[in-house]
């Protein structure tokens, strides 16, 4: 096996990144091999990506010169950026957490170029100011943005195109590691749980994140068919009824579909719910663009082991049982 062979995952020790990292580890094909990029090798998780058989790498997106070393010498890299990783004091004072996503993926693509890089998949998601243009019941965040986290991505995808960087543009959705977190069920004064999803009566798309490392890898696998396309995937599009219907089967008693308004969504005050606001009335008005663009049977031929939300949530009962 050559350096040829190499995948540099950019956040190997994150959800999407360490589910690509997991799926090479595991391909009996052993076609590939892994190199983990994090921004700290002493990490417990970067310890233990090591002792799975991983190249771990120190590099970070803010640091153009490490990204060029993690990019030497591989076939692929994995791309991605979260947007929701915190600001320092001192970034905050210069920047939005959207102009760093624009900034970091500047310094991969700039990297990926000058090492040659032959296939980058870039984790990435549509504009949503396709849809809003100027829609004044929408609130606008961060200047010119009414989702920062989908727009940003969007804008970044020029970044790649410009730098002619060979790039699949792999949009996601939600994840359902969500409904064990922030969108589980609560439980209301007369002791039901209640789903309280702020998407009236529309389907949403959602996935399970480790499906999209091991998309991700069939991808790299397929070589160049997919260079310069834009794949979209997800593992169900459900109701709001549909997602409470799977929840009550998972956790062994009712569980309720009682939807918010997106204005009463915006309104709880906590960081960032203006924009998820904005975001979960984009997968309700946009859903039928969304959903259509989000094949289930395209996306369970690149990775036939793709989980619906019910194949998801029966592996995943112990942890809504631990809600």
């Amino acid at each position: 096996m050559t350096a040829t062979n190499v995948i540099s995952v950019v956040g190997a020790t994150g959800s999407q990144g360490g589910g690509l990292v997991e799926a090479v580890l595991a391909d009996p094909d052993r076609q590939f091999r892994v190199r983990a990029l994090t921004r700290s090798v002493n990490s417990a998780a970067a310890r233990e990506l090591a002792a799975a058989g991983a190249e771990v790498i120190e590099a970070d997106l803010d640091d153009g010169a490490s990204m060029c070393r993690a990019f030497d010498g591989a076939y692929g890299v994995f791309l991605v950026t979260n947007y929701w990783a915190e600001l320092s004091a001192e970034d905050q004072a210069r920047r939005t957490r959207a102009a760093r996503e624009l900034e970091q993926v500047d310094i991969a693509a700039l990297a990926a170029k000058q090492a040659g890089v032959s296939h980058v998949i870039w984790s990435t998601l549509e504009d949503t100011r396709e849809h809003f243009g100027a829609d004044e019941r929408v609130p606008t965040v961060d200047g010119r943005y009414k989702v920062p986290h989908f727009d940003a991505k969007a804008e970044a995808d020029a970044v790649l195109r410009e730098y002619d960087v060979p790039t699949t543009f792999l949009r996601t959705t939600l994840f359902f590691e969500g409904f064990t977190g922030a969108l589980a069920p609560s439980r209301g004064d007369d002791g039901m749980l209640k789903l309280t999803l702020p998407i009236a009566d529309r389907a949403m798309s959602g996935i399970a994140v480790a499906d999209i490392g091991k998309t991700a890898l069939q991808i790299f696998k397929r070589g160049s068919e997919f260079l310069g396309t834009t794949l979209s995937i997800a593992g169900d599009h459900l109701t709001g009824e549909q997602y409470a219907a799977v929840l009550s089967d998972a956790l062994g008693e009712p569980v309720i579909y009682q939807p918010l308004t997106w204005d009463e969504f915006r309104a709880q005050g906590f960081p960032g719910a203006v924009e998820m606001g904005n975001m979960f009335q984009y997968y309700a008005e946009n859903s039928e663009r969304f959903i259509g663009a989000r094949d289930l049977e395209r996306a369970r031929d690149l990775n036939p082991e793709l989980q619906s939300f019910s194949d998801w949530a029966e592996s995943h009962r112990n942890e809504f049982h631990n809600k």
